[in-house]
Parts: structure tokens; sequence; C-alpha cells
């Protein structure tokens, strides 16, 4: 039954899954490793475990509320993601600044990287870390909601229940203050080593 499932859409899932629940298995098996990522970069490994277990609960007992005429789930599911992940918005921040003071993203496999690259890349996770922390949470969410989830600006409004105009204002403003804190880290940098070079 595995391959029954997999040719069918998202919608088709879960208008299945009303009268067989265990149907519903099969939107898991698509998004939850995804969206697991997702909250990874946000909160860390442990953190997004509880927000992919609460996510999916809690599209399972609303899937009868589910727009049938919207074939592709993952707005939805990354609506309910970031609404689980508002309940944990501290630990996001908290993880965050943990990035800008390590370098060191959780969700990172550094086996592959050499180290300067891994030096390098890790001075730019920490100046985008506290970047990211810096923005207000709604501009957050439509800026990772795009570069992480890979969502398209109406998905991002779905998800979020927002207009596209809004998506696209907040996405506007997000990137224009991260890459002003970017710029200003770089400057920053010369200073040092500029001041290091006349000592």
């Amino acid at each position: 039954m595995p391959g029954v499932e997999s040719d069918r859409s998202d919608a088709d899932v879960i208008e299945r899954s009303q009268e067989v629940p265990e149907a519903f298995a099969g939107l898991y098996d698509r998004h939850a490793a995804a969206i697991f990522r997702f909250a990874a970069r946000r909160l860390g490994r442990q953190a997004a475990e509880d927000v992919i277990a609460e996510t999916f609960l809690a599209a399972f007992w609303r899937r009868g509320r589910y727009d049938l005429s919207r074939s592709d789930a993952r707005p939805w599911l990354y609506g309910i993601a970031v609404n689980v992940i508002g309940k944990h918005r501290r630990g996001e921040v908290r993880s965050l600044r943990a990035l800008a003071r390590t370098g060191v993203d959780p969700l990172t496999d550094g086996e592959f990287e050499r180290a300067d690259d891994r030096v390098a890349a890790g001075a730019m996770r920490r100046e985008l870390a506290a970047a990211l922390a810096a923005l207000p949470a709604e501009h957050r969410e439509v800026l990772l909601l795009v570069a992480w989830a890979d969502l398209s600006y109406e998905e991002v409004g779905f998800a979020l229940g927002i207009p596209i105009g809004t998506v696209r204002s907040r996405l506007s403003r997000a990137r224009r203050r991260v890459r002003e804190e970017l710029a200003r880290a770089d400057r920053d940098v010369v200073d040092k080593e500029l001041s290091h070079e006349r000592a």
C-alpha cells in the first residue's frame, strides 16, 4: 500500500485519512524530515523533535478542516509548525544567539568541511545568526519560510494567514535589515584587523 499512497496528492491523503486515519502517516512520511530540519535550524534538534510531534498531532486533529483544493499540504504544515515554534520562541532566540557566539549550526555536520572552510563559515554563521536574532519575529518567520523551507510568497502567506503584499513587505524589510547587520559586522571585522596591524 505504500506505493499507492506515494501516488496520491497531499489533499488525497488527507481526504482518505478521514475514513482511514492510518493513511495520515503518508503525509508524515513525505514532510516530517523537511519540517524537522526547519525546526532544528531554529530551535535545535531536541526542541525540533517536540515541534514535529506537536505539528503533526495538531495537523491530524485539524485534517477535517483542510482545504482539499490545495494539493500540496506543505504551506499548511509549515503554518502549524510556525505556530508551535512560536511557543518555543525564547528557545529560538537563545539558539540563534548561541550560534552567533559559537558559529556552530546545530544542523550542520562538520565532518565534510575543511578546517579553513569551517572557520570562514563559522564566522559568517555567527554574523547571520545575530542578524536573524535581531529581527522582529514576524519578519524572521517570513524570511525563514522563504529561505529555509523554500516556500513561495503565496505559500508563506497561506502558512501565516497574511496577504501576499504583507509577505513581500516583511521579506523586504527582513532582507534589508539582515544586509545592514552583515555589512556592519564586516566593517567591525575590518576595523579590528586594522587596529591589530597598527599595534
